[in-house]
């Protein structure tokens, strides 16, 4: 049996030894620094709201989990956990609507929820003051956890299986051999272990880089204060009970308010980031009760308490009476970090877990510790779903601190961070700038959503019957109709697109074909020139990623991937012989999309080779020049046009694009964004991975079964697929009726045209200039049948749809393939 120690006695680390001993692996030792099991740490102190709305469906669920497995627990001092609900009050006609946004999550993911009118918000919480509530969101369900009781009652569950727990035992090291840990150092010596994993809270950064490990992550102090005696809760609670009225968050003050017996807890998020300093942490907390929580400072406080007077008047008449800044863990982007560090085997972190999502995250690691896979998607916690800038200490710190501002701000799903911005950019983007682009940012590469260029071709299309949808105030921004235009303008005449920041990996050697034979799911052991789209799936058979392979030569490969992620699970299947190398070459070159009817006069005529459909193939790749420009350009199309995805080295990026960009004048060629390009791939039934389809998903559910090849010999993945049972669901395209009806992704979708019933969630959408109606992507019943009628509810109304045959432009693929 694996022998398992975990770093950390809080939370996380006390519910992940009970579900590993739950799992049948019983040799799990806990260590902690502190006692038992107020350890001192982000749980000791935690005010324990556990509230499972949340725009991932994946934190979605890993709170859901936490509600469920902590009200089964039992503690003699009393419960675990209070099931008093939620309630988030809006007090401006923006929250409201938001909070509209966050019922339809709730519904999308399973949640009972409700929107309440004012009268009812002081049903459920009498001390708010009516006047100021536009209405709320009360979620039964959610409610407040005793994280200290939680992790001790866990923890006696596992220790009844096996396990151990060791107080006031420092971890100095980790002790490993070729490779693998093999133990962990402590002061009083070497603990044996299989697997390590590092659950140490707000410390785990700090104690990750004695194994070579970036773990993106700051401790960040937040305000927390407890009142006097509020006379109106004088009697209401008792010592058992300590709480019965909801969870009340304002987040237009950056606000939140939870009972103690006869006082009330106030959490405030309203002032400036306070990163800690790990290095001087113990002196900074010397004189407080633990060292996770540093002094309060009134100042910034101040106004978190006048908002808090406004709200519930009755703390007028007291004072704050306890308070302190407590520390606990931020991430760049809010999500936790899980996962095997790539280079030494064994080595694991859970950490930047918050209390509501913890038993959650607990359960998917020992899944994917034992099992090899979770049950969850767990992308978007992936240790490895940084960029290399995103791990850089100035960009952690910066990111990290924004989180903080905006947790609890009204965020657009097309909102993107303002700090550091510029940071990768194409060859291109000097000439993009200088057409009027709006960039939008991923993975830290600015890509341009629309040019204001195209503005006059815009208004000249409009003026000749180009249908433009009318947009509410919400989904019109970080959006233009010009992108309209422009995806018109693609399917008509031709345009280019910066298709640089598509990910790219050189794979190579001598083995490169049997190890991509085997890793992924289509053959692409084919000739040189061959490209194929194909998939990597998991153990469990879910879709990891999609890929475009294309034979550039006998033993190498180009392999156009989504994230890093990508080289993180190519790179730990690599064969032990050296005969295959993975190198990441997005940055060393650039890449332009030459897509619609014109395309290839355009690019013909600079080509010495040919371009014509028998000689260049769909699905193709050649080496070839653009006058004096090596390029290699391969015959797909994500846009679902005639056209090259066209490569070159990144020095002669800027001219290329010129190249491209003068010879294209004859032909009206415009340069085209990602809002177009979204709606292309979209009208043409192309699937975005990590939004439309993860591995919680199996290819035939999703789609994208075409590119499995169960006759070839093994492949990840393969035998799961075949045992695997009819999906229960199934992503399908639907068409919007009304010209103007528009969604933006994460919508509930529900039966008919007046149906009650959620069926199911909106993955992605976009306007189709060709259809003039609004298509998206939907996971659906799978006897759902072309023809039938949905609904899909967008903030508060209600829009008809109808399930169509998929791709809805072109199926017969002929813009393509001529």
């Amino acid at each position: 049996m694996p022998r398992v120690v975990v770093i950390g006695a809080g939370i996380v680390g006390t519910s992940l030894a009970d579900e590993m001993t739950a799992r049948g692996w019983t040799d799990v030792t806990v260590v902690d620094r502190g006692p038992l099991f107020s350890t001192g740490g982000s749980t000791s102190h935690a005010p324990g709201l556990v509230f499972a709305t949340n725009p991932s469906k994946t934190m979605s669920t890993f709170a859901r989990y936490t509600i469920e497995k902590l009200s089964t627990l039992e503690h003699p001092d009393g419960w675990c956990f209070n099931p008093v609900g939620g309630l988030e009050v809006a007090t401006t006609p923006q929250r409201w609507a938001d909070l509209h946004r966050k019922a339809g999550w709730a519904q999308a993911w399973g949640i009972e929820g409700h929107l309440v009118s004012a009268e009812e918000c002081v049903d459920l919480h009498p001390l708010l003051d009516a006047d100021g509530v536009l209405g709320g969101f009360h979620t039964p369900a959610d409610g407040l956890a005793k994280a200290v009781r939680a992790a001790e009652a866990q923890a006696w569950r596992a220790r009844d299986r096996g396990a151990r727990f060791l107080p006031h035992t420092d971890v100095v090291g980790i002790v490993e051999k070729r490779g693998r840990v093999v133990g962990v150092a402590t002061a009083d010596g070497v603990i044996d272990a299989d697997v390590v994993v590092c659950a140490a809270g707000f410390w785990g950064a700090q104690f990750a880089k004695k194994v070579g490990l970036v773990v993106p992550l700051v401790p960040m102090a937040h305000q927390y204060a407890r009142t006097g005696q509020i006379p109106a809760l004088v009697g209401r609670n008792t010592e058992q009970s300590e709480a019965g009225l909801p969870i009340l968050r304002h987040q237009d003050q950056d606000l939140y308010f939870r009972e103690h017996l006869d006082r009330i807890g106030i959490g405030y998020y309203g002032h400036d980031p306070m990163p800690v300093d790990m290095s001087t942490l113990m002196a900074d907390t010397a004189g407080e009760s633990m060292p996770s929580m540093l002094p309060f400072t009134e100042e910034d406080f101040a106004p978190g308490w006048r908002e808090s007077c406004k709200l519930l008047p009755a703390l007028s008449d007291s004072k704050v009476e306890e308070a302190f800044n407590g520390i606990f863990s931020f991430t760049p982007d809010g999500f936790s970090i899980m996962g095997e560090h790539r280079d030494l085997s064994g080595f694991w972190v859970a950490e930047a877990v918050w209390v509501t999502h913890s038993a959650g995250v607990a359960k998917a690691t020992a899944e994917w510790i034992i099992d090899g896979a979770p049950s969850v998607d767990v992308h978007e916690c992936d240790l490895y779903r940084f960029e290399d800038v995103a791990r850089s200490p100035k960009f952690v710190t910066t990111t990290s601190s924004q989180a903080f501002v905006e947790v609890y701000d009204i965020i657009h799903p097309h909102q993107f961070r303002t700090a550091l911005r510029g940071l990768r950019t194409s060859p291109f983007f000097a000439r993009q700038q200088e057409l009027g682009a709006f960039f939008y940012e991923g993975g830290g590469w600015e890509r341009p959503a629309y040019y204001e260029a195209n503005a006059e071709l815009a208004q000249r299309l409009y003026s000749e019957g180009l249908a433009v949808p009318e947009r509410d105030d919400w989904s019109a921004r970080f959006w233009s109709p010009i992108s309209i235009a422009e995806a018109h303008w693609t399917r008509h005449q031709v345009a280019m697109y910066d298709m640089t920041p598509l990910t790219r990996y050189e794979v190579a050697g001598t083995g490169a074909a049997a190890f991509l034979q085997q890793m992924t799911t289509n053959n692409v052991d084919k000739s040189v020139g061959s490209v194929t789209y194909t998939l990597l799936l998991d153990e469990t058979g879910g879709v990891r990623s999609d890929l475009t392979v294309a034979r550039l030569a006998e033993t190498t490969f180009q392999v156009g991937a989504n994230s890093p992620l990508d080289f993180d699970w190519l790179s730990r299947h690599l064969p032990g012989d050296g005969s295959v190398t993975v190198r990441d070459i997005t940055g060393a070159t650039c890449c332009v999309g030459v897509w619609g009817p014109l395309a290839r006069d355009l690019v013909a005529p600079h080509c010495p080779d040919d371009l014509s459909h028998d000689a260049f193939k769909y699905f193709r790749a050649m080496h070839t020049y653009l006058d004096a420009i090596p390029v290699t350009m391969m015959r797909v199309s994500y846009v679902g046009e005639l056209g090259w995805e066209i490569y070159t080295g990144a020095e002669y990026g800027t001219a290329l694009w010129d190249l491209l960009f003068d010879a294209g004048r004859d032909h009206g060629v415009i340069a085209a964004g990602r809002i177009a390009f979204n709606s292309l791939r979209i009208e043409k039934g192309y699937r975005s991975w990590g939004t439309d389809m993860t591995a919680e998903h199996l290819p035939d559910a999703a789609g994208v079964g075409f590119a499995v090849r169960m006759a070839k010999d093994d492949f990840v993945g393969r035998a799961a697929l075949q045992s695997a049972k009819p999906p229960s669901t199934t992503l399908r395209s639907i068409v919007f009726d009304d010209p103007d009806a528009v969604v933006l992704g994460k919508e509930p979708v529900y039966l008919g045209e007046r149906g009650s019933e959620c069926i199911g969630y909106v993955t992605s959408a976009g306007y189709s200039p060709t259809v003039g109606r609004t298509i998206a992507y939907a996971w659906l019943p799978a006897e759902t049948g072309v023809g039938d009628t949905v609904t899909v509810d967008y903030r508060g109304t209600r829009h008809s749809a109808v399930v169509h045959a998929e791709p809805v432009v072109d199926p017969d693929m002929t813009r393509i393939r001529r």
